[in-house]
């Protein structure tokens, strides 16, 4: 995978947003304002990209554990809720669609009612 692959694959949610919050370098995608994947545009330059994803925490643990080199507590993320992916060969794409996947439903499943009948508009 690449940036622009990552990016088409989350653009393509509805309701997704992209921006840069906190600086120039973090790409952030959003559903409906609500951060659900965001990278540091520094590591794919790098070649080790990394993604922050969301993560249901029982599952976040499981994934820690199968993938160790691959799947670590969310940098600079609340660690119980957040992996940080590393893209280096042993997530394969499928596996990494449905990590963000995951990330984009439990960030869905959390809006409140109002901001879930939107988001349904935008289908």
């Amino acid at each position: 995978m690449n940036i622009d692959n990552f990016r088409t694959y989350c653009l393509q949610k509805p309701g997704t947003t992209e921006e840069f919050p906190f600086d120039n370098e973090t790409l952030v995608f959003k559903v409906m304002g609500k951060m659900y994947a965001l990278s540091g545009l520094e590591s794919w330059e790098a070649g080790t990209p990394r993604i922050n994803l969301k993560c249901d925490p029982e599952r976040a643990l499981e994934l820690r554990g199968e993938y160790p080199e691959s799947v670590l507590p969310g940098w600079h993320m609340n660690k119980q809720h957040w992996n940080t992916v590393l893209l280096n060969g042993e997530i394969s794409l499928k596996q990494l669609y449905e990590f963000i996947d995951h990330s984009y439903e439990l960030i869905v499943n959390s809006l409140t009612k109002k901001l879930k009948e939107e988001l349904k508009g935008l289908n």
